[in-house]
């Protein structure tokens, strides 16, 4: 079957290599929970389909891209495919087309009344002539008050130094290394279970070009588990790091999805 709606992605958009890179992105976009352990079969409803997908990869944080059943290839935003999964889905998007078709419609107590023919405008009333009154006149100007000096203003204190410039991280995947710092827990409201997370200090990205992020953080997923990391470890991989705040600590960044991690040898 040919899709019309069909929006193919760039021929370089990020595919998964495995299962965990995906489950770990449809977390992030909350597709899945956090306590899922594979993924699932996802369902487009839109353009009048109900159509089973799955989601092979991304082009950006903010455009997933699904695969159809006849291997055609779509973006979308991740929020939107969220909706979709919710069996009230068709129901909801059509009661908002009736209410708004509802509200296109003038209403009958709105149309204006048209004026009967016979009907005549009332003249406007005449105001008769009055004199005009005189003018008062003018007083006497008095000699303008010689101006005072200003005083001098006082000198205005030199403004703060600015916090340091942003840093732009890049979009795609970047070649990184980091030395882990500590092994730590941070809650999860939707599980009854703590989240096990890495933090990382001396996070570098080499390419495409060097930047010193510092501290930065990844969930311990069960690939880095298999490397029996300590703290003091240094690893070089590839990833995407994001501005995700780690809960309760002070590190800025997240890395998502590393892969090709190799331990530095001691």
């Amino acid at each position: 079957m040919a899709y019309s709606f069909v929006i193919e992605p760039p021929p370089l958009f990020i595919e998964f290599d495995n299962e965990t890179e995906q489950l770990e992105k449809c977390k992030e976009w909350g597709l899945l929970s956090e306590k899922a352990t594979k993924t699932k079969t996802f369902y487009y409803k839109g353009n009048g389909l109900n159509e089973p997908c799955r989601i092979i990869g991304y082009v950006d944080r903010m455009t997933a891209v699904i695969e159809f059943d006849n291997k055609r290839q779509h973006c979308i935003h991740p929020s939107y495919l969220k909706e979709m999964q919710a069996s009230t889905y068709g129901q909801r998007y059509g009661a908002r087309a009736d209410s708004e078709e509802e509200a296109a419609a003038p209403d009958e107590a709105e149309v204006a009344a048209p004026v009967p023919a016979d009907e005549e405008t009332p003249a406007a009333a005449v105001v008769p002539d009055e004199e005009p009154a005189a003018a008062p006149e003018p007083a006497e100007a008095k000699p303008e008050a010689e101006p005072k000096p200003k005083a001098a203003e006082p000198e205005k204190p030199k403004a703060a130094k600015g916090k340091s410039k942003k840093i732009e991280l890049p979009e795609e995947k970047v070649k990184m290394t980091a030395t882990v710092k500590e092994f730590t827990t941070v809650p999860n409201h939707f599980s009854d279970n703590d989240d096990e997370v890495v933090i990382y200090e001396a996070a570098t990205i080499l390419e495409p070009e060097p930047i010193e992020l510092g501290d930065a953080w990844s969930s311990y997923s069960a690939t880095l588990k298999k490397l029996e990391l300590a703290v003091g470890d240094a690893i070089a991989f590839e990833a995407k790091v994001i501005a995700k705040k780690l809960t309760k600590h002070p590190v800025p960044y997240k890395i998502n999805n590393p892969s090709k991690i190799q331990k530095a040898e001691a």
